[in-house]
């Protein structure tokens, strides 16, 4: 990571093709070096954040002021850092009546800030936890007494973590956390806030900007979805081919113990939805024994979305990897012990991460943690089934290997379709889409579960999503599509996002015969679409034009009068 001064010199980098997002910095105490180490962050992560900070310590007069600059400015993202210090200056001045609801009241007035923002800007508010400061007053006991002010501290975070939970435009940045990380002594000197009122110290700053930006990265579409692992001495300690089954490292005895917690951890990240994929070099039967028979391993097959074993060039196997995936490189991250296979794979493909693991498997995980690599801002009830709808697809793919026809292979699936608006339940999934698709994407507007909720209520907003299940399983919801009147007999087509697991089953034609039979049936003449180009959606480039569309000054215009049904094998489900 890039010390403070690294990052200042990135000022001074052209941010012109970066990605523009327009951020509004609100603080309590000084942040003008928590402004230039964003800003600098931003521009290795991809990003022009184009930060207007408001003064010190003007949070509410900037938000509840409907005339203040902060509205002028008008934010897509608005930082909130209200700090620890001032925190227990205001509870200093209490009444000592009052410090047992000193949580509540400061919570309420989160919300109001909250409210106040969302009643004028559809902006996404970063708010900053609060590190720990104790006052000492009551030593331990602290832990049994309301009033206490670190009880009422950790009751302030907690409740923090609640509210998020609920509010869909609300994220918290663990800064708490990092002071976990690093100890107070580095995250906090005491000279520099008494003579700056900067609470934050020059050598945290990009620690504490590093976890603002990989949020922003995640509402933006930059994540990593998938972990690839090597085995031996990464997976387990020793070498499974030389040392056989009844000798690897793993279990609860020494440095097993260290392999048998890294695979917690693994298991964990899949239940949430990360592919885990396997990368060794080894004799494929061998290389699964242990995933079959060692009575101590965690993960098993069942766990695993694509297994790679075998004595290749490992970043050969890994771009096998990702073709079968379907899944960009940059949101790949590869875990080997090493240093030569991890050289390797990153000269081949720039794009991955590789981290570079410590010699001791016993400092593998406090390692994995402190680089956040699989930050998110959305997670839904599908995301733990994601491992099984990969196996699936590699089922469907040696089954299409029998068919000459495609249109044989197609209609033997039985493929099904259900058609539903915006609701309650699929609101979640439909904003994780939004936020994950990059590739089949032809505008890339982001929507948050805010935004979605604000579209269904439109009356002029038509909202659809489809999902896709065949004779192996249930993808899911697979595809959103967002149509907006524009003028009397058109309908724009805002939104038009689908995962790339099922490309090439003719859900496009699905998709397309839905909302033309939508448009011509309420009275509108013409389908109007958009490809915006970004770095990773050229794939669609063509999309519409290979439908039908016709080409009018930057935009594709369907006659949905004289259009006819596209040919198919997808059928609409009844629910």
């Amino acid at each position: 990571m890039k010390i403070f001064s690294q990052l200042k010199k990135n000022l001074k980098n052209d941010f012109s093709n970066l990605t523009p997002v327009k951020v509004a910095l609100l603080g309590d105490t000084a942040t003008q070096f928590l402004n230039q180490a964003l800003r600098g962050t931003g521009f290795d992560h991809g990003f022009d954040l184009q930060i207007w900070e408001a003064d010190f310590n003007q949070i509410e007069r900037q938000i509840f002021d409907p005339t203040s600059e902060l509205y002028e400015f008008g934010p897509e993202l608005i930082i909130l850092f209200r700090s620890s210090h001032k925190l227990v200056n205001k509870y200093s001045k209490l009444k000592p009546e009052l410090y047992s609801s000193f949580a509540e009241s400061q919570l309420e007035q989160i919300d109001s800030l909250s409210a106040a923002i969302n009643s004028r800007l559809r902006a996404k508010i970063i708010y900053y936890n609060y590190p720990e400061i104790d006052d000492a007053v009551f030593g331990s006991y602290a832990n049994k007494v309301e009033q206490s002010f670190l009880f009422q501290l950790r009751k302030l975070n907690y409740e923090l973590m609640v509210y998020a939970a609920k509010t869909s435009n609300f994220y918290i940045s663990d800064i708490s956390s990092i002071q976990n990380q690093v100890g107070k002594q580095i995250m906090f000197q005491p000279s520099v806030y008494i003579n700056t009122e900067m609470v934050l110290s020059i050598d945290v700053l990009p620690l504490v900007a590093a976890r603002t930006v990989d949020l922003i990265g995640s509402m933006y579409g930059k994540f990593k979805k998938c972990l690839i692992i090597d085995l031996d001495n990464t997976m387990w300690g020793g070498i499974i081919g030389d040392d056989g089954l009844e000798n690897i490292q793993i279990g609860s005895l020494g440095i097993g113990k260290a392999f048998t917690e890294f695979q917690y951890w693994v298991k964990k990240l899949k239940n949430r939805g990360i592919i885990i994929a396997i990368c060794s070099k080894n004799t494929e039967a061998i290389a699964k024994e242990p995933f079959e028979k060692h009575q101590d391993m965690v993960l098993h097959l069942d766990d695993i979305a694509v297994f790679m074993a075998n004595w290749d060039n490992k970043a050969d196997n890994i771009k096998q990897i990702q073709a079968i995936l379907n899944i960009g490189f940059d949101s790949i991250v590869f875990l080997d012990d090493n240093p030569f296979e991890r050289n390797m794979v990153r000269e081949n493909i720039p794009a991955i991460t590789v981290p570079e693991l410590p010699e001791d498997p016993a400092d593998y995980l406090e390692y994995l943690y402190t680089l956040n690599l699989f930050e998110t801002v959305s997670f839904s009830g599908e995301d733990a089934g994601r491992t099984k709808q990969y196996q699936v697809e590699a089922k469907r793919a040696v089954l299409q290997t029998a068919y000459t026809n495609e249109d044989d292979f197609l209609k033997s699936l039985n493929m099904l379709s259900l058609v539903e608006p915006f609701n309650k339940f699929n609101t979640p999934r439909v904003a994780q889409l939004s936020q994950r698709s990059n590739q089949f994407n032809l505008r890339t507007v982001r929507y948050t579960e805010q935004d979605i909720e604000y579209l269904s209520r439109q009356d002029d907003t038509f909202t659809y999503t489809f999902t896709l299940e065949d004779k192996f399983g249930d993808n899911g919801l697979i595809s959103v599509v967002i149509l907006k009147k524009e003028g009397i007999d058109t309908l724009f087509i805002d939104t038009w996002l689908m995962s790339c697991r099922v490309l090439k089953r003719g859900m496009e034609n699905f998709i397309l015969n839905t909302i033309a039979n939508f448009a011509k049936q309420n009275g509108y003449s013409y389908l109007k679409g958009e490809y915006i180009a970004t770095a990773k959606n050229e794939m669609v480039k063509d999309h519409y034009k290979n439908l039908g569309f016709a080409e009018a000054q930057n935009y594709w215009i369907l006659d949905v009068i004289n259009y006819e049904h596209k040919p198919g094998f997808i059928n609409k489900k009844i629910n």
